[in-house]
């Protein structure tokens, strides 16, 4: 899985009509204040290893600031909440010629599965995860806070 970390002190989410352009009034906008939007990419080979490993990280990361302005504050330390967002084109193979290809990719079945199921982890170590909709066109908003952009990559890891 690969996954962009941004720690934000806002982020928002919609959908659009891809027809018209418009809103998707069949989904709700989320919203969050201080946390994290993650940007999330499944690949096949992904499963309950590399989403327990990704859960435990997330949650423990310390990204926030103490009262001396270092970096010791974890996501519970905050009250942070999440807003997660599928993102397949984190698969894209862009090493021959212009159009990228998303082979890398998961099917979108099993990638919907593995990503709900990271968003269920994250939520059973007691946070407030939002969500975007799986597979849509959706118009992200967020005002990174540092800024702080992670990359968090179980291939490199070897998980």
């Amino acid at each position: 899985m690969r996954i962009i970390l941004q720690k934000v002190s806002q982020a928002s989410v919609d959908v659009v009509d891809e027809t018209s352009g418009k809103p998707d009034t069949t989904f709700e906008p989320q919203h969050i204040g201080a946390g994290y939007m993650l940007l999330v990419g499944v690949e096949d080979a992904d499963g309950t290893k590399q989403v327990e490993w990704l859960a435990r990280k997330i949650t423990n990361l310390r990204v926030f600031e103490d009262d001396n302005g270092k970096m010791n504050h974890s996501i519970h330390d905050v009250n942070g909440s999440i807003l997660s967002i599928s993102q397949f084109t984190l698969y894209a193979d862009i090493r021959k010629g212009n159009r990228p290809s998303f082979v890398k990719a998961g099917a979108p079945d099993h990638a919907e599965q593995v990503w709900h199921q990271l968003n269920n982890a994250l939520r059973a170590q007691n946070l407030t995860v939002k969500e975007g909709r799986f597979g849509a066109h959706m118009r992200i908003s967020l005002t990174n806070d540092g800024p702080v952009t992670i990359i968090l990559d179980t291939d490199e890891l070897g998980i």
